[in-house]
Parts: C-alpha cells; sequence; structure tokens
C-alpha cells in the first residue's frame, strides 16, 4: 500500500473524517484507550465507517512514524449515491442495467466484474459497507482501470437498496443455483439489477426472498457452481444480447 494512501495519528484522522474525505475503513489499535479514541469514534459513528481493531505490530508495518494507534485508509476512487445513479440513467433515457454484489470479497473477482461490468455498459456496481472487497490497486489493475470510470455504490444495507430499486421501477434478479428459471428464459430488456453472491456460498438467503426473480446458469459437471466473476460476465452478455434484439 502507498504511503500516499494512509492517515495517521489521531488528529489527522479525526480531521480527515470531519472533512468528508473518502475513507476506506479506520485501523485502530486494538489495546488503545483514552479520551482521544472516543473522539475517533465519534466521528467513525457519524459517517459509518468501517472500523477494524488491529495489533499495534500492523500498524507499526504500515507507518514509518508516530501512528498514534489509528490509522485510516483512503479510497482510491470516489462512490456515487445508488438513488442519483439511476434517476440520471433514466433522464438520459436509458434503462437502468445494474449489478449488486453481495460479500464477494476476492479483490481480482471484483476486478473481473467490474472489467466485464464497463463493456457490456453496466450503469453502476453495487457494494455494501461491509463484507466486501477492497476496492485497492490489485482491484484496479484487474478491472483495467474499469474500477476508476464506471459509478461504484457502497451501501450500508443491500435489502433497503434493493427495496428502493423496486421503488424506482427496477426489478432484481439474483443468481443463484436455487433459481426456478434459467437465464436465458427471463426477459431483462426492461430496468433491472442482478445480484452476484459471495464466493462460497453465494446469494444470501435473506436477499434471495426479497428479489423479484431467481435465475441459474446450467451446470453440467459435478461442479456446484462457477467463479462469480464467470457467472457475472455470462449474466451480464446476455442482457447486452437481449436488449441488441430491440434495436435490430
Amino acid at each position: 500500500m502507498k504511503e500516499s494512501q494512509i492517515i495517521y495519528g489521531v488528529r489527522p484522522v479525526v480531521e480527515a473524517l470531519r472533512s468528508g474525505k473518502e475513507i476506506e475503513k479506520v485501523l485502530i489499535q486494538s489495546s488503545l484507550q483514552g479520551n482521544l479514541l472516543q473522539e475517533v469514534k465519534e466521528e467513525i459513528s457519524k459517517r459509518k465507517t468501517v472500523v477494524q481493531y488491529v495489533p499495534i505490530e500492523k500498524l507499526n508495518r504500515m507507518t514509518k512514524n508516530n501512528h498514534q494507534g489509528v490509522v485510516a485508509i483512503m479510497s482510491l476512487i470516489e462512490y456515487f449515491d445508488f438513488e442519483e445513479v439511476v434517476m440520471q440513467t433514466i433522464e438520459k433515457g436509458s434503462t437502468p442495467f445494474l449489478i449488486m454484489l453481495d460479500r464477494v470479497t476476492d479483490v481480482r473477482n471484483l476486478g473481473a466484474i467490474a472489467r466485464s461490468a464497463e463493456c457490456a455498459g453496466v450503469d453502476a456496481i453495487i457494494v455494501p459497507q461491509y463484507s466486501s472487497a477492497q476496492i485497492n490497486e490489485d482491484a484496479i489493475k484487474t478491472s483495467s482501470g474499469a474500477l476508476l470510470r464506471l459509478p461504484i455504490c457502497k451501501v450500508a444495507n443491500l435489502k433497503t437498496t434493493i427495496n428502493t430499486a423496486k421503488q424506482l421501477g427496477v426489478s432484481v434478479f439474483c443468481a443463484t443455483e436455487k433459481g426456478s428459471e434459467l437465464y436465458t428464459q427471463v426477459s431483462m430488456k426492461e430496468s433491472l439489477m442482478i445480484v452476484m453472491g459471495s464466493e462460497d456460498t453465494g446469494v444470501s438467503p435473506d436477499i434471495i426472498k426479497i428479489c423479484d426473480n431467481r435465475i441459474k446458469i446450467p451446470i453440467k459437471a459435478n461442479i456446484e457452481s462457477l467463479n462469480v466473476s464467470v457467472a457475472a460476465g455470462i449474466l451480464m452478455y446476455e442482457v447486452v444480447r437481449q436488449r441488441d434484439l430491440i434495436n435490430q
């Protein structure tokens, strides 16, 4: 991680939080106590920033000077507001095409999905504030820079965002082996958001429950599922295929 990507020391981190800088997460020494720590925690709670408690050795490795037990990792990208992205897409006369990632934690999978998403004309990728791959240099490199160009929306609650999408007229599909329909048998021509799940357990059951459609990709071997970035690419290009038919 580059030195320019981190801020350390209690006062600099507090000021960074207050100034509204894009901060990926704050690392706090697990044994840290005192009034200054309380001030940091108050600013973190106001911004709902991700916080992680770590051993002092980790912070020592990250910094060259006195970190006072607090290090903030700056985001490499600017995050967008979900509702604004959808409304702006509609106002432009386009049909919203969105991808939501539920607990996709591998940075290379995130990067690969973003690369395919940009190629397929996706309007935005939605990721949760917690339990998501960090958008770091590896993710950006794997995406061939797509993560720097494609709107990324970081949201506090995926279920709330799904409900907001529905209110805006966006149908929500989830990819799951429990799906009742093949992905080629459903219409993807209207406004939609596709939810892709984590590498090991797929889409969360509580999210599957509130999606409008549950679609699956046929598997012809004993392997249970495809890599999430491969599956995402297949589904995104089915959307492209169906929408291109409209314009022919």
